[in-house]
């Protein structure tokens, strides 16, 4: 504490001035314990950036709207077409690189036998990408 001096003359004056060395050891010991806690606190996340290819981009294939109507006829994107002329563009298709999908659209009242056949035809030729296309109900 600040309030005698080291002198012997006996005065009993208080010192006016403020001890800084316990501020100096309280601040260097904090910095201290910053220091070494300050890189645990820091996260880091990982990222995995995209990667870069110099290789093109697949073609988008091509479609075929495969209408059956209630009464057998069949269409090929809306062009009428009967079952071996079907056949021989499947086939002609099916080489195609990359394939193209076949999208079915049969009415509601057409006998499952046209379904049948149509799908029968298109996985004989060798067509893998089939889908059916129904309407929401009014």
């Amino acid at each position: 504490m600040a309030f005698g001096s080291f002198d012997n003359k006996g005065r009993r004056q208080s010192m006016a001035e403020i001890n800084m060395v316990p501020l100096i050891d309280i601040m260097l010991v904090l910095l201290v314990i910053f220091i070494v806690t300050a890189p645990l606190l820091s996260h880091s996340v990982k990222l995995e950036l995209p990667k870069i290819s110099t290789q093109l981009t697949q073609a988008v294939p091509d479609r075929i709207e495969f209408a059956i109507r209630a009464n057998g006829g069949t269409y090929w994107n809306g062009e009428p077409v009967d079952r071996e002329t079907a056949r021989r563009r499947l086939a002609a298709e099916s080489k195609k690189e990359p394939q193209p999908e076949v999208h079915i659209f049969a009415d509601q009242r057409a006998e499952y036998l046209f379904v049948a056949r149509a799908l029968a035809d298109v996985s004989q030729a060798g067509l893998s990408r089939i889908g059916f296309v129904s309407t929401p109900g009014e």
